[in-house]
């Protein structure tokens, strides 16, 4: 596994340095293979959109599913670019909208709230490129180390913050948190039970962590939205940083889970196509009832 992880970073590594308009058709047409071959995600996100938006035919939840699959492909081939890429050239491509100053401004605790759109690791890198405070992330440990690896140096590439793995105790990201970082946090991952409400999404129960609210209330963090996609062929991506929720958080964290869910399906609603539709977000339900998928 590890010899077929270093021949995929070769690849992400030389396709890197084509104009992005090529990296963007390529990352296109594989997107066409992957909806042919990935038959199980596909299933998944046909289940998705088929509870979240009843009100669309089946051929429009498809062809949401269809461009859905393109827009990953090439999310996962353009890693390179973020990975690789001169800083120089990142700053060409990532377009910012909105107040990316407000935390260096405020300088207190301060959370992002970043859902699963596919450019959600552009928005990771803006927050870099573009403000100057620290950054902690959570990741997912990855199962072959040669891709583990290649995910931590990317993302600590800038020397500008520090990933926690969700596998290990919270207490080194609020040590972060309290020394300055700001905390990129992925909300809207189906992670079971434990520590969560479900919290209406598209009108469907979904387990929803509580986490951010208690954190954010704990540790008297502002929160604000970031919201990044994909723009078409070679035109780069667009990160927006909206502004900071001034209801948010309260002393309810149900009601907070539920405000946050309320929010990220606008965002979805907006841009569809760029959700991150192939994850089960129904996964866990509520006692008594049956399973989604």
């Amino acid at each position: 596994m590890n010899v077929a992880a270093r021949l995929l970073l070769a690849f992400l590594w030389l396709l890197h340095w084509l104009p992005l308009a090529v990296q963007a058709a390529i990352g296109r047409g594989m997107g066409r293979l992957l909806w042919v071959l990935a038959r199980p995600r596909r299933r998944v996100a046909l289940r998705n959109l088929e509870l979240t938006m009843p009100e669309k035919t089946p051929a429009e939840r498809e062809a949401i599913a269809r461009e859905n699959f393109k827009w990953i492909a090439r999310s996962i081939l353009e890693h390179g670019l973020l990975w690789y890429a001169s800083h120089a050239r990142l700053r060409r491509l990532i377009h910012v909208e909105g107040d990316v100053g407000f935390a260096a401004r405020d300088g207190g605790p301060v959370m992002w709230l970043v859902p699963h759109f596919v450019a959600l690791d552009v928005a990771g890198a803006s927050t870099q490129l573009f403000q100057p405070r620290q950054v902690g992330s959570i990741y997912q440990k990855q199962s072959i180390a040669v891709l583990d690896r290649a995910m931590r140096e990317g993302r600590l590439r800038f020397n500008q913050g520090d990933v926690f793995s969700r596998h290990e105790k919270a207490l080194p990201l609020i040590r972060a948190i309290r020394r300055g970082y700001v905390f990129f946090n992925l909300p809207d991952m189906d992670f079971g039970a434990a520590e969560a409400t479900f919290a209406p999404f598209f009108g469907v129960p979904a387990a929803t962590l509580l986490a951010p609210s208690k954190m954010a209330h704990a540790l008297k963090m502002k929160v604000q939205p970031v919201v990044a996609e994909v723009l078409p062929g070679g035109q780069g991506y667009r990160v927006r940083y909206l502004d900071p929720w001034t209801d948010f958080p309260t002393a309810d964290p149900v009601a907070d889970a539920a405000r946050m869910n309320a929010w990220i399906e606008s965002e979805v609603r907006r841009n569809p196509s760029q959700y991150y539709w192939v994850h089960k977000r129904f996964k866990t339900r509520p006692a008594g009832e049956p399973g989604l998928y």
